[in-house]
């Protein structure tokens, strides 16, 4: 009966040093878009930097940017989105490293603006263990317009507009000189 209980004691304290051991190893410094606003079923890219501010070496081993998005009908959709770059990747202490992650909008995506959450998952080298220890979730959030596809027709429509009252305006001035000449002549 003690061996039981020195064994679950054991595996307990393993347990738990493995969930102490899990540091903050990295910082998302920047998270940006390709794009300002992007209409539903463009490609783009998010880009992401990652600081090391650890002492050690560090791994990065997942990298992920994952979005809410609101279809038009309303339904609520989640798609994660996986960077390009083949993981895992070592940053050395100090330094910085930025990847890029490919997202892919919907056709029938509801615009309007969406957050976004960038995550990346690291490793931390231990030298005197001698192996990797899991680290903390960097994050950052980020912003991404989506826009109506009527807007643009709406904007080439209104630009039409303005050409066709400054047509109409010409014409009407150019009428309005042809009449006084008329009248001039006719006097």
């Amino acid at each position: 009966m003690n061996k039981k209980i020195a064994l679950v004691s054991l595996l307990t304290f393993l347990v738990l040093m493995g969930v102490l051991q899990t540091v903050k190893a990295a910082t998302i410094t920047s998270a940006t878009l390709d794009k300002d606003t992007y209409l539903a079923g463009q490609t783009g890219y998010v880009s992401v930097t990652i600081y090391n501010d650890k002492s050690e070496k560090i791994r990065v081993t997942e990298l992920t940017a994952t979005i809410n998005y609101y279809y038009t009908d309303g339904t609520v959709y989640v798609q994660k989105f996986f960077t390009s770059a083949t993981l895992p990747d070592e940053i050395q202490e100090g330094q910085t490293e930025t990847y890029q992650i490919p997202i892919s909008l919907p056709t029938n995506l509801a615009s309007g603006y969406t957050n976004p959450l960038v995550e990346a998952r690291t490793e931390i080298w231990q030298p005197q263990t001698e192996h990797w220890i899991s680290s903390d979730r960097a994050s950052s959030q980020l912003k991404l317009n989506i826009e109506s596809p009527y807007k643009q027709s709406h904007e080439t429509s209104q630009l039409e507009l303005e050409e066709q009252m400054a047509a109409n305006k010409n014409l009407s001035n150019t009428v309005t000189v042809l009449e006084i000449a008329t009248l001039v002549f006719a006097a």
